[in-house]
């Protein structure tokens, strides 16, 4: 097996140093406030098996640099709007990596440090996508 020069966990630690971590009970006390924005990087089918943060905007992680940019033919108006977005993903890793990109492009985000898994441990408020 190839040794890797770094390694997923390490690139994750590195990333949680330089950006900021919304702990779960501080997240789920912000839920209803108009100017935040949870983004869910979850695969579609993560938030069609668990639910999702209500009123969260989902943005599948391979589109987020694309969706935040306005220069790009993918540009999402919603991440003009002045907000504070708070990213996610289920345990906090992938959501960590990709804000740490966005902060190298100049947008300012956040994640929610444990994951939506923690959010569901912490009984926060969860909407399930309607049946087809």
């Amino acid at each position: 097996m190839k040794k890797l020069k770094l390694s997923s966990a390490d690139m994750v630690a590195r990333a949680r140093a330089r950006i900021e971590e919304v702990e779960t009970a501080e997240a789920i006390a912000l839920v209803n406030d108009p100017d935040v924005v949870f983004v869910d990087i979850r695969d579609v089918r993560e938030r069609q098996k668990l639910g999702f943060i209500p009123g969260s905007v989902h943005c599948p992680r391979g589109m987020i640099e694309f969706w935040v940019d306005p220069e790009s033919p993918y540009f999402k108006e919603i991440f003009a709007e002045d907000k504070r977005f708070i990213f996610h993903c289920a345990s906090g890793w992938r959501s960590a990596l990709s804000v740490a990109t966005l902060q190298e492009m100049g947008f300012d985000a956040a994640h929610l440090k444990a994951g939506f898994t923690d959010w569901l441990k912490s009984d926060g408020p969860v909407e399930m996508q309607a049946p087809r």
